[in-house]
């Protein structure tokens, strides 16, 4: 079984692959299905670490909001033809950055 530290690296690590395909922008997501799918999926990823997490570490961090995360992960893994691709764009271009930080100063206080 994987621990805290485990899902925030796997949090970390789906962020910067989501990262590698973003340069193109939301044209290159918007025309480009392979893309779509690669980020749909990490994101998935994402809420998954997120609804692993120990009910104490996630109150510990409140400051991530777990439950819009686990959240758009059910919404992804339950409703995939219903997906609309301009929230998934928005949540790539305006939540991962923060989220991104916010993982990285969770990783570098609590597992120095």
């Amino acid at each position: 079984m994987r621990d805290d530290r485990e899902r925030i690296i796997d949090i970390l690590e789906a962020i910067e692959r989501i990262e590698k395909y973003t340069t193109s922008g939301k044209d290159g997501f918007s025309h480009e299905e392979l893309i779509q799918v690669w980020m749909v999926h990490h994101l998935q990823m994402i809420g998954e670490a997120a609804r692993s997490f120990s009910a104490s570490f996630r109150e510990k961090h409140n400051e991530i909001p777990w439950s819009k995360i686990i959240g758009m992960r059910n919404i992804l893994t339950h409703r995939y033809f219903g997906i609309d691709a301009d929230v998934v764009w928005a949540v790539i271009e305006n939540d991962l950055p923060e989220l991104k930080n916010k993982i990285a100063v969770i990783l570098s206080e609590d597992y120095i």
